[in-house]
């Protein structure tokens, strides 16, 4: 587990992350259309349990999005400067909060 631990340690380190108090919830389609239309975004990385990383681009914004059985989105977190080779399960295990 310590490894996890430094991933996410150094994710946390290295990025500009925005731990949202409320996390945003509303109908998967339209979360998915607001991160097209606003952000640019696509489905980048998809971690273990179902969570989905949305990204814009290498050094662009990425939003990290827990889907739920009842037809709704959540945005769990956001930030700024992805890369390809960030780990999904270690952002999410970093969010200060938990899932949702």
């Amino acid at each position: 587990m310590k490894p996890l631990f430094a991933t996410a340690a150094l994710l946390l380190s290295t990025l500009s992350v925005q731990a949202q108090e409320d996390v945003v919830c509303m109908a998967t389609d339209e979360m998915e259309a607001a991160l097209v239309d606003w952000y640019d975004e696509t489905p980048a990385v998809m971690a273990e349990d179902g969570t989905i990383v949305w990204a814009s681009g290498i050094g662009g914004t990425w939003t990290v999005v827990n889907y739920n059985p009842d037809g709704t989105s959540c945005a769990l977190a956001q930030g700024d400067n992805w890369t390809p080779d960030m780990d999904a399960d270690a952002l999410i295990a970093a969010l200060p909060y938990g899932q949702g």
